[in-house]
């Protein structure tokens, strides 16, 4: 009778609130490629209601807590309504998320591989210049020119990654620097190029390059609906094709085991007869290819020309796509659906509220410091630090 009292008390305990709450976050999976990132992406969306509300002085200081509560409401309401609610929406997402694709897999292989890219930036400038020259020296036929285009792209990128594996594998230069100063060579050689004859645009004195001819020119995935302001194009699927070669390769082939035991013990891998300068080079070589595809993908699809900058900050970014996305083919392209649909429902989040562009750059942050902070997400959720520690891991400075 006691036994039973005492099994009633504890089942009663069990199913209070608090309870129940503890034995869930207990069997969160953190090492769960998506299940982390949600709730990094919950965290994030948690602080922004304080940064809306203390970027709202007015309101603020007369204590108006309703009209508080409706900026946070319209604003968090824009977010998704300006990157999936029409063909505009959803177009200008696609636009923002098929570079961030491309380069948050150059990033996310060399994470494998134990290595850190910040290089993507020179790799799409250098894939993007390649890409280019097909793509206004040439007059046809597409079916042609446009994969010449692509693969032109890809083989600079490839080329220009190769450099800093080489640089590592063969001479021990740490990648950060070799890819960092890459960066700045690459961004001083396009614009060299810019102003020669050879890639020039007749009759401009700015560096711009010469315009990619129509039948250069990426489909317009939207192309059906006669909207000339869609602009997605089919560089989205190059991209979702590269993932899907990207799980493949990792999952699928031997050289993809080699480049996952690289990155956890390179030590092991070396004693077990693999060849780490050998999968060193090859990994920048692969990263290389997809930040050139991205590269490709903005001058062949979205803008028709090159310029110094198109680029932009594309190549940082991917680095937080890919850890936000575990360096894993599905969770990279989530990072980069989430990173491309804030991009563009910031936009509107502005126009609608007239709230600061920079919140979904500060959302941003803070999902990737939230991920890169075990023990900060242990404080929060109450789970595990081992558990939630699972992201890449790279070697020191001499390694």
């Amino acid at each position: 009778m006691t036994d039973t009292a005492i099994d009633s008390s504890n089942g009663s305990d069990h199913d209070e609130p608090e309870g129940v709450i503890r034995r869930v976050l207990a069997r969160i999976d953190t090492t769960n490629a998506v299940v982390l990132p949600l709730l990094a992406f919950f965290s994030a969306l948690v602080i922004g209601v304080f940064v809306i509300a203390l970027s709202d002085i007015d309101k603020l200081r007369e204590g108006d807590v309703g009209g508080i509560l409706t900026t946070i409401k319209d604003a968090y309401l824009a977010l998704p309504n300006g990157a999936f609610n029409g063909w505009r929406p959803i177009n200008e997402t696609i636009v923002a998320t098929t570079p961030l694709l491309l380069a948050g897999l150059a990033v996310a292989i060399t994470f494998r591989a134990g290595l850190f890219n910040i290089g993507g930036t020179g790799q799409m400038l250098m894939g993007g210049m390649g890409a280019v020259y097909v793509g206004f020296s040439m007059d046809g036929p597409g079916f042609i020119q446009i994969p010449l285009g692509v693969l032109a792209g890809m083989v600079m990128g490839m080329a220009w990654g190769i450099i800093p594996g080489l640089l590592k594998a063969r001479a021990g230069v740490h990648e950060v620097i070799a890819t960092i100063m890459l960066n700045f060579i690459a961004g001083s050689l396009v614009l060299w190029l810019l102003k020669t004859d050879m890639f020039g645009r007749e009759g401009r004195n700015d560096p711009i390059s010469k315009l990619v001819t129509p039948e250069g020119q990426l489909p317009r995935l939207f192309g059906f609906l006669d909207r000339p302001e869609l602009r997605a194009h089919i560089g989205f699927l190059i991209a979702l094709s590269a993932a899907a070669f990207f799980w493949w390769l990792l999952e699928r082939t031997t050289l993809g085991f080699e480049i996952r035991a690289q990155g956890a013990n390179s030590h092991a891998a070396r004693y077990a007869g693999m060849k780490p300068g050998m999968l060193i080079i090859t990994s920048f070589a692969i990263a290389g290819g997809f930040a050139g595809l991205a590269g490709a993908s903005e001058v062949l699809g979205t803008q028709g020309r090159a310029t110094q900058g198109f680029a932009g900050d594309i190549g940082f970014d991917a680095i937080a796509v890919a850890l936000l996305g575990r360096s894993t083919p599905t969770g990279t392209v989530l990072a980069a659906f989430l990173f491309g649909a804030l991009q563009a429902g910031g936009q509107k989040m502005q126009v609608d509220t007239g709230g600061p562009i920079d919140l979904v750059l500060i959302l941003r942050a803070l999902i990737v410091l939230f991920i890169a902070a075990p023990l900060l997400m242990k404080a929060i959720f109450r789970f595990s630090a081992e558990a939630a520690d699972s992201g890449p891991s790279f070697g020191g400075w001499g390694a």
